[in-house]
């Protein structure tokens, strides 16, 4: 059984209703899935059922690979649920016309319900307007149930739920009040990761206790009876690598943006994956390459410059002619410094917080040459955020960015000695050579050097 929670818009109150729902499930095991390029709402949704959240993306994945994702995941989570928190508005995608990147999108291709969630202040009569306006605009999809957030009072609640169930005959599941101590703590890359903050647990078990106490969950439960997830027998992404390989993992408070998905597809290509940690660790396990993905490198500045025993492991770990990927904040990590703070100088220019703000944008990658992850001619998608810049940059380029930015001038993946780094996230999905690539490199060693390259 399973349940799209979707929201007419960003911040309606998504991530708190979602992940109360999934606590309050959760001891009847729980599976949770995020739609979009999320790293940080999945966090929540780990801790409150136990089971790593996976991500669901119209964009990066075709419906095959989609329906796949989602069956394999059950299957192995051996869940009673699926419950799917959706990505802005439920029709917010790529274009404004078509469905690809949305929430609509993943609840089409999986044949899922959906249950819309209305900021309902100051709304009563009009909250029946925007559901209307929701079923109405795609009939295909199965609006099921509604949840009011942010309602004044009982008397304001249900009125609006009158309202709803009347005009729209749509059942309305439950209202949560106002409440300014159950909001999410924010940063400019959206929430605070669930990693880095032990209070969130707590937060988590208020919010499974606010959904019990307003929330129908067994007309939740209803709702989500009856729909057949259809069969797919796609493969997610290559495999093959038979030499075993480990690979560090940097994974701490300012790197953990990672896809679940990555990681499992380097351990099916026969990696050993071995987390360490940038802030507290004094030097690299025994490994064969590091994967330094995204996170806070700059909120974390000061303690990554003053943690110099790793810095220079890596350094020295570089300069030995070993491989490194690194994605966004790897990128900064692998910089000189950023704002002036040290960093460790496999890529030999200094990066900056920026004014000049790039959010999320979806990007479209084509290889100008073989690299670690891929090989010359290939194209795949990922995505970026821009809250930082390389200055002076120039180099060679492993990456012609067809789609977003990059680095500079359309260009992304800096090469240097058998490093690669990029703005650019990949998942598995989206690059599917990506884990057989990295992991066949670094098994058959092979030299990517290309400082020499014009």
């Amino acid at each position: 059984m399973k349940i799209i929670l979707a929201g007419t818009g960003s911040a309606v109150g998504k991530t708190t209703i979602s992940t109360g729902i999934m606590k309050a499930l959760s001891k009847h095991r729980v599976q949770p899935f995020k739609v979009g390029p999320d790293y940080i709402d999945p966090s929540y949704h780990t801790i409150a059922t136990g089971n790593i959240s996976r991500n669901l993306d119209s964009f990066f994945m075709n419906d095959q690979q989609i329906v796949a994702t989602y069956n394999r995941t059950m299957k192995n989570s051996k869940a009673k649920y699926g419950i799917i928190e959706g990505v802005r508005g439920l029709y917010e995608g790529i274009s404004p016309i078509t469905d690809v990147g949305s929430t609509a999108s993943i609840a089409k291709t999986l044949n899922a319900p959906i249950v819309l969630i209305i900021d309902s202040c100051s709304l009563v009569k009009s909250a029946a307007a925007i559901v209307l306006g929701f079923k109405s605009l795609d009939m295909e999809l199965k609006i099921d149930g509604v949840i009011l957030n942010k309602v004044k009072g009982k008397k304001h609640y249900l009125k609006t739920k009158e309202s709803v169930e009347t005009l729209t005959n749509t059942k309305v599941i439950g209202g949560i009040p106002r409440d300014d101590k159950v909001a999410i703590e924010q940063r400019h890359l959206g929430l605070v990761p669930a990693l880095e903050k032990e209070k969130i647990t707590k937060n988590i078990e208020i919010w499974g206790k606010m959904v019990e106490e307003y929330l129908d969950l067994d007309a939740l439960i209803d709702i989500m009876k009856g729909f057949k997830t259809p069969k797919a027998k796609e493969e997610l992404w290559r495999t093959g690598n038979k030499k075993r390989v480990k690979i560090g993992l940097a994974r701490d408070e300012a790197f953990n943006f990672y896809y679940q998905d990555n990681i499992d597809a380097l351990k099916e290509n026969n990696a050993e994956v071995i987390q360490f940690s940038p802030l507290h660790d004094e030097n690299l396990p025994d490994v064969d390459g590091l994967y330094i993905g995204g996170g806070y490198p700059e909120v974390f500045k000061n303690e990554l410059e003053k943690n110099s025993s790793i810095r220079e492991s890596i350094l020295k770990f570089h300069k030995d002619g070993n491989h490194i990927y690194g994605e966004c904040g790897g990128l900064i990590y692998l910089s000189k410094s950023i704002d002036k703070a040290k960093m460790c100088g496999v890529i030999p220019f200094n990066s900056v917080m920026t004014p000049r703000v790039q959010g999320l944008s979806y990007t479209i990658i084509k290889s100008k040459k073989n690299n670690l992850i891929s090989k010359k001619d290939e194209i795949f998608k990922g995505h970026e955020f821009h809250y930082t810049e390389l200055n002076d940059v120039s180099g060679n380029f492993a990456f012609e960015v067809q789609r977003g930015r990059g680095i500079i001038n359309g260009h992304d993946g800096l090469t240097y000695n058998n490093t690669l780094a990029n703005y650019i996230h990949i998942h598995s999905c989206s690059c599917p050579n990506f884990a057989y690539n990295f992991t066949k490199n670094i098994a058959e060693d092979i030299n990517l050097d290309y400082r020499h390259e014009v």
